[in-house]
């Protein structure tokens, strides 16, 4: 008598992971796409030129509710028409819209990469940057909010990611 044992696969496994050389690629491509709040941060708080500029890509009345200190203002949908006025071509751009929830800083990227920019999309959008305790800039002045515990270290400079 032969016993067949089945197995259940759960969820997370039901499709199995990558290959370790085909994920270090994904990887490795999400980052030339990408770059999070902290490491936009800590670039600009360094001092000095960060090799970048900040685009956000929202419309006026989002920008004066908040914005990171010193970025441009361009609304997407007026990228085609005033990027060349804004932004230099041999300057990476960093864009960014409200929120993981939106996808106008990836349209804004895509308009950008479409006229010839090198751009990368700064995950977690101006909610993030908020959330994570930076300064920002409003039509009254600077501000800064206590960090949300959910996602900065209460006690430490950076993750340690």
């Amino acid at each position: 008598m032969t016993t067949t044992t089945t197995t259940a696969v759960n969820p997370v496994l039901r499709v199995a992971p990558a290959a370790p050389a085909e994920a270090a690629a994904y990887f490795r491509a999400n980052l030339v796409f990408h770059a999070d709040v902290s490491d936009v941060a800590a670039a600009l708080a360094a001092g000095g030129d960060p090799g970048f500029v900040v685009l956000d890509s929202r419309s006026t009345e989002s920008w004066d509710q908040g914005h990171v200190p010193g970025a441009v203002h361009l609304p997407t949908a007026l990228i085609p028409e005033q990027a060349e006025q804004l932004l230099d071509k041999s300057v990476p751009v960093v864009t960014y819209c409200w929120g993981p929830g939106c996808n106008g800083a990836t349209r804004a990227a895509l308009a950008l990469a479409e006229l010839g920019y090198q751009v990368k999309e700064m995950l977690g959008g101006f909610e993030y940057w908020a959330r994570e305790g930076f300064e920002f800039e409003t039509w009254q002045g600077r501000e800064r909010r206590a960090a949300d515990q959910l996602t900065a270290p209460a006690d430490a400079e950076d993750c340690g990611c």
